[in-house]
């Protein structure tokens, strides 16, 4: 006994304190949750904040936290520039900023950096809707780079792509689901534009494999802002893809396809692109249709093309149930729904989809922020830059702080993420580090500063 408990010790001592990381776009559990106490309820734009720092331009991309580094996808609007930055978790200092190509937009509905950056504790990985994918050690040290339109073809989509990397089990996973024609000049003219699941290796950028993802869907509603989630369900390993009328799981080693939901466009309705990613929990794997459409969840653990009687639910008769770009959180055992469109939060049972409540969204301005659930606490940012605190047991709302002025043609679509009992929220032109001190080991003794 003794020796199992000194060998027990001394693992532990070994082992670095990563518990507060928030390493990807959906945190690090895939699904919008941290097991995270002690994070704050009550702040403005000077009080509760340890610091904040200038940002140089908009982007929608999501701050990721390891440890004593804060990563963020930058736009330099002045310089037309897209940027990958790194910041002092402890004082918001800045670390290291990198120019990563000329051009930050081709629409005024986005920019170029909305998706979010990955790591894996080892390195970090920008992704731009460019085509730009770039590796830097965490001293920002450019390690590779790649550009995946020049590899496979111009991105054939009516708006921006955007489409975070996802990094699991050692692999780099990216998706891009897309028209099969080209549209306004975009993509292949002589030959069909395939969408395809890419696994690239993250130490050298070398492509693993890539495979192609079949659709029935026809024009925009083959096109895909969604994200590749990973999911574990007895024992087996899978990739969720949603998009092109269609949810699909896939083996993370070959990508080949396991299993199949296509019915949720039976009449194919030509512009329904699909935004939010999937998100799994209590045995079901949920899929939000468009433009105000239903929500599906699909049992877990199933094999082949699937039809209506392997749905454990779907949320027709519920209008508030529904999400045309937020992606669901799953914490505390129950789905947490915002609806952009119905302008609603809703907590819901996995097993029948049943709303425990429902709260109307306080502020004016749109939500598309997806949802952070954490500490018996769901945070929710919208278009102005409001932050609300929800009350995830009862749905109340505990606190709005508004936390940006937008500029004209400017939007708050960052995330909020948490990490070590600290928010970290994204406006237009400012990072916020909201909280008390971190108590990680990489910067614990570290002084707050302003940056």
């Amino acid at each position: 006994m003794r020796l199992t408990i000194a060998a027990f010790l001394l693992l532990l001592a070994a082992s670095p304190l990563r518990a507060g990381n928030w390493p990807q776009w959906r945190g690090p559990h895939f699904n919008g949750s941290a097991d995270e106490t002690n994070l704050p309820a009550a702040w403005s734009t000077t009080e509760g904040v340890l610091w904040s720092a200038d940002l140089e331009g908009p982007a929608a991309s999501t701050p990721i936290v390891w440890e004593d580094r804060v990563f963020l996808s930058g736009t330099d609007v002045a310089r037309d520039v897209l940027q990958a930055i790194c910041f002092d978790r402890a004082g918001g200092r800045l670390l290291w900023k990198h120019d990563v190509a000329k051009g930050i937009r081709r629409d005024y509905r986005s920019t170029y950096a909305a998706p979010s950056p990955v790591t894996d504790g080892q390195r970090v990985i920008f992704f731009f809707s460019s085509g730009q994918l770039v590796c830097y050690d965490f001293s920002g040290e450019r390690r590779w780079a790649r550009n995946i339109q020049d590899d496979y073809g111009t991105f054939a989509f009516n708006w921006t792509f955007a489409s975070s990397p996802t990094l699991y089990g050692g692999k780099l996973y990216l998706q891009v689901l897309q028209r099969d024609v080209p549209v306004a000049g975009r993509g292949f003219a002589d030959r069909e534009n395939e969408s395809y699941l890419l696994a690239v290796d993250p130490a050298s950028g070398r492509t693993l494999w890539r495979v192609t993802r079949q659709s029935a869907a026809v024009a925009e509603s083959r096109e895909a802002f969604s994200t590749p989630i990973p999911f574990e369900h007895e024992g087996r390993r899978e990739l969720l893809l949603a998009g092109g009328d269609a949810i699909t799981g896939h083996d993370p080693e070959t990508g080949r396809e396991l299993w199949r939901w296509d019915k949720m466009n039976p009449v194919k309705i030509s512009h329904w692109r699909l935004v939010p990613s999937p998100v799994s929990g209590g045995g079901v794997v949920l899929l939000c249709a468009p433009k105000g459409s239903p929500i599906y969840a699909i049992k877990a653990g199933l094999a082949g093309l699937l039809g209506d009687g392997d749905l454990a639910w779907e949320s027709g008769k519920v209008r508030e149930l529904t999400s045309d770009v937020p992606t669901p959180a799953f914490y505390d055992g129950d789905f947490f729904v915002l609806s952009d469109l119905r302008k609603a939060l809703a907590r819901v049972a996995p097993a029948t989809g049943e709303a425990k409540w429902i709260t109307p969204t306080p502020g004016r301005a749109k939500y598309e922020a997806s949802p952070l659930a954490a500490d018996g606490k769901i945070y929710l940012v919208n278009f102005d830059g409001q932050v609300d605190v929800i009350d995830a047991a009862s749905g109340e709302v505990r606190n709005s702080i508004r936390m940006d002025e937008p500029a004209s043609g400017e939007v708050v679509r960052s995330s909020v993420v948490a990490s070590d009992g600290q928010l970290f929220i994204r406006t237009t032109r400012r990072l916020y580090c909201i909280g008390a001190e971190a108590t990680t080991g990489a910067v614990r003794g570290s002084r707050p500063g302003k940056g």
